[in-house]
């Protein structure tokens, strides 16, 4: 009996298999327009291989491959084709069957995957059972594999276990190694192609003739973007050459982009409908009509009936172009073409209290750019601008002006009580705004707007600056005047209109650096970096890749069809062609450290140091919703990064000698934000706390930040005259026609100072596109892949970050109902959700526009 069960083990051992799971999306899945590509890889396993496997063992080396983790024999997957193809259910199933002896080959760590079929699918796991010795293991990819004759090497992924450079075990360091080589791909200069993986840093050269290359130069610092590789401009050499037609992509490495997500690949397609074919027929509409809204009624009708289009053949060719199933609900098919837009949910349920002063100062501390409000220290109000240039830019605001409205305060005890606030974008518009005045149909103010904090706690609005350049002794000095609030007749007209200057220049930083700038355009460089120097194994890897999901990918569609030259932007916000130059200059100024919440508050004096506090700063204005909630978020995350990273790295010496980290960090610092590197301000990675901050800091930018400058933008910036995005003439005077206009019909007068209607349409049309969140959108404290990785610490790091994201979204909808807050809803009965998490809706059910949640990424 001993000796047969002995034989019997032998023969086991010889014959000894792992049975796997291999989870995958087809391509016809994920392309709608490519339904037969499952079908033809069917027909194609009867003349040869499908998908093999191939394990790695991470414990024993070959020998005669350079002490390589031994590979085992391919092992074919099970069932491919009686696996009917569906574009519904998604996700496939596939059994696979390794030959592999664990004392002979050791524990697997890594598997080769080949695709022999001709089209690519989309790996997402493959799980091992009964691992003898380890259990359960899961490979997960998240990956597109293409044909392997596609490729110049195997694909390779790793087990889901952590390690630092220095922990990895030998027989899989030269695979880590050569993953990290391939995705450099610094040998490969381009133009690349869609199945290359190649992350390389460029200068943005590509927006179209007669725009500077921003990034490389002292004038026109600028983050980096990922290369394409596409051949110089025949006409302008120093530009890369753009695409010849919008329906192609412009490269990014394949996983980047939106192909699992088809949400995303409406947007994408939304956005080209309308560059390719809402514009040209609303420039038809526009031909065929005086072009311009009549009232505000006028334009709410639009949104209550919708906009018909003419039937032109721009219209008809998107129907024949685009997948019905993804243009659908922005073009509906028969009858005529109307564009449909939803009511904005800043007139849902009052159409007026966007007028009100309350509101206009509410948006402030809890609309969409929420970042920019300042305290007052010293008045008037001074300028930073160079006096050698441009003269004396004081305010010409006074004590008389504002005084009255101080509930009994001087302007000096105001002051000194923390109770003076301003929103001043003089300095930031006025060297440039000569140049955008000369553009047509623009007249556009530098303004400071003042308020005062009430004893109830909300913000009212005490004088508006309006300023504009003019030549005086050489020096490029302004003319300014001061309006303060009226209530009644042609004056409380002329107030509504220096508010609506204000939203101008608010609406335009907004879009340019708040919102493209401090969120799309910085992250990418960290994008590139940690996809170049940080292995899937690494840990810092695994706790930043979630937030860089797509961000990549809608950076690129903006390069094509939004921030381009003559792009949506350009045609809709007033910097026009000199919108990405300036924001060039402003990045000059970017500040790494500064983008953390709490040191953003700290500058703009809204905050004061409190250890006593767990966020270590103390709001003066305690209802500033986006602050209040922010710095719930902010601690949320700063608590999660620090307990995960401290999981990894036990002391200072274990980060100074992470050779992976060290080169992430180098590169992200002098390559991908090289223009500068030279900044005294940036963290040496030295320590533990500048890892976790620089990591938070990054995580902050990438989830909260632009979900709060992001996803409000339709709720309140659809309705244009809420946030108008150009101004086209002076302050009516009395004695001109424009003033008699006023007096005459004061609401066509404004319409007719704001956006016009070719401009309004357009980009309420393109707001509507990018405020909307997936369908299957991963949102902070959410994982699209619940075994991202076996390290039960880190996983229960997480789950704790969670449940506190949980608990937030609880407080925000107490504070939320809570009267003694007015600044959480305001006159317009719009609550404040934007950093809402929603952590909580797992089930994805909260697509579409609902002004609430954080996504993880910056993912449109």
């Amino acid at each position: 009996m001993i000796i047969g069960g002995i034989i019997k083990k032998i023969k086991e051992s010889k014959n000894a298999q792992l049975k796997g799971t291999v989870v995958l999306m087809r391509k016809n899945v994920l392309d709608l327009n490519d339904f037969g590509a499952s079908l033809l890889d069917g027909i194609g396993e009867f003349l040869g291989k499908g998908i093999t496997c191939q394990l790695i063992s991470s414990t024993l080396v070959d020998t005669n491959n350079g002490n390589r983790g031994k590979v085992g024999a391919e092992a074919e997957l099970e069932q491919w084709i009686t696996s009917l193809p569906s574009v519904t259910t998604g996700e496939s199933k596939f059994g696979v069957t390794f030959q592999w002896e664990v004392e002979k080959l050791g524990v697997p760590g890594a598997i080769i995957v080949k695709n022999y079929h001709s089209n690519e699918f989309f790996l997402k796991t493959i799980t091992l059972d009964n691992v003898p010795g380890r259990g359960k293991l899961t490979f997960v990819a998240n990956s597109w594999i293409y044909p392997a004759t596609k490729y110049r090497y195997n694909r390779v992924f790793f087990a889901n276990d952590t390690y630092l450079p220095s922990q990895m075990p030998p027989a899989l360091r030269p695979y880590r190694d050569d993953e990290l080589r391939n995705l450099r791909g610094d040998d490969q200069e381009g133009p690349y192609e869609e199945h290359d993986r190649v992350y390389r840093y460029d200068v943005y050269n590509d927006l179209g003739k007669d725009r500077p290359v921003l990034g490389g130069n002292a004038d026109y610092p600028y983050p980096r973007r990922g290369r394409t590789g596409r051949k110089p401009s025949r006409k302008q050499p120093q530009l890369e050459s753009r695409l010849k037609s919008i329906l192609q992509q412009i490269y990014v490495p394949r996983d980047e982009k939106f192909g699992h997500l088809k949400m995303s690949d409406f947007i994408g397609y939304s956005i080209r409908a309308i560059t390719q074919g809402i514009l040209p027929a609303v420039r038809t509409l526009v031909d065929c009509t005086p072009g311009e809204f009549d009232s505000f009624q006028d334009i709410i009708n639009h949104y209550e009936g919708g906009i018909k289009l003419p039937n032109i053949p721009a219209l008809e060719e998107l129907r024949k172009r685009f997948p019905l199933q993804l243009i659908k609900n922005l073009l509906p098919v028969g009858g005529d073409f109307l564009l449909k837009l939803p009511i904005p949910q800043i007139i849902k349920q009052d159409k007026h209290a966007w007028r009100t002063d309350e509101e206009f100062a509410r948006e402030v501390l809890a609309g969409i750019n929420p970042v920019m409000i300042t305290r007052l220290t010293e008045f008037p109000p001074k300028s930073t601008l160079d006096p050698a240039k441009y003269g004396d830019h004081t305010s010409t605001i006074t004590a008389a002006h504002v005084e009255k409205n101080l509930e009994g305060l001087t302007v000096q005890q105001a002051l000194e009580s923390n109770r003076m606030y301003i929103l001043d974008h003089h300095d930031r518009f006025m060297p440039f705004l000569i140049d955008v005045n000369n553009l047509e149909g623009n007249f556009i103010y530098a303004t400071r707007t003042l308020f005062f904090l009430k004893g109830d706690g909300r913000l009212t609005p005490l004088a508006i600056e309006l300023s504009e350049p003019i030549i005086q002794d050489g020096l490029k000095t302004a003319k300014s005047k001061v309006y303060t609030p009226a209530s009644a007749g042609v004056e409380a007209w002329i107030w509504e209109l220096a508010k609506a200057y204000v939203s101008v220049n608010d609406s335009g930083w907004h879009q340019l650096v708040s919102h493209w700038l401090n969120t799309h355009a910085v992250m990418e460089p960290f994008v590139i970096a940690t996809n170049r120097n940080l292995s899937v194994t690494h840990p810092v890897h695994k706790l930043l890749s979630p937030h860089y999901r797509d961000t990549m990918t809608i950076n690129a569609l903006a390069r094509q069809t939004l921030i381009n030259a003559g792009g949506i932007f350009e045609m809709t916000v007033f910097p026009g062609k000199f919108a990405l130059g300036m924001s060039a200059v402003v990045y000059k100024d970017w500040n790494f450290t500064e983008q953390a919440l709490p040191a953003d508050l700290l500058k703009r004096g809204v905050a004061v140091e409190d250890l006593s506090s767990p966020y270590k700063v103390r709001l003066l204005i305690k209802d500033y919703p986006y602050a209040a909630d922010g710095l719930a978020i902010w601690h949320a995350i700063e608590q999660y990064v620090n307990e995960y990273l401290a999981i990894y790295y036990p002391n200072d010496g274990v980060l100074q000698g992470d050779v992976e980290l060290q080169s992430w960090w180098k590169e992200a610092r002098e390559v991908g934000h090289g223009d500068l590197k030279d900044a005294s301000w940036w963290p040496k990675m030295q320590t533990l706390p500048e890892l976790a901050r620089s990591c938070t800091t990054i995580i902050w930018i990438a989830s909260a930040l632009h979900a709060a400058v992001n996803f409000g933008q339709y709720p309140y910036a659809g309705y244009l005259p809420n946030r108008p995005t150009v101004s086209r003439r002076r302050m009516p005077e009395p004695g001109t026609k424009e003033y008699a206009e006023l007096e005459r019909d004061p609401e066509l007068a404004f319409i007719h100072t704001i956006t016009n209607q070719i401009q309004t349409i357009i980009g309420i049309s393109l707001l509507e596109v990018l405020s909307k969140h997936s369908s299957d959108e991963i949102y902070l404290g959410q994982r699209d892949t619940p075994e991202w990785t076996s390290d039960a610490k880190a996983l229960a790091v997480f789950q704790r970050f969670s449940d506190r994201l949980v608990e937030i979204e609880g407080k925000v909808v107490g504070m939320n109902n809570d009267p003694s807050l007015k600044n959480r809803n305001g006159p317009a009965k719009f609550p404040y959700m934007l950093l809402y998490p929603n952590t909580s809706d797992r089930n994805g059910a909260a697509a579409g526009i609902t002004a609430k949640g954080i996504p993880n990424s910056i993912s449109i």
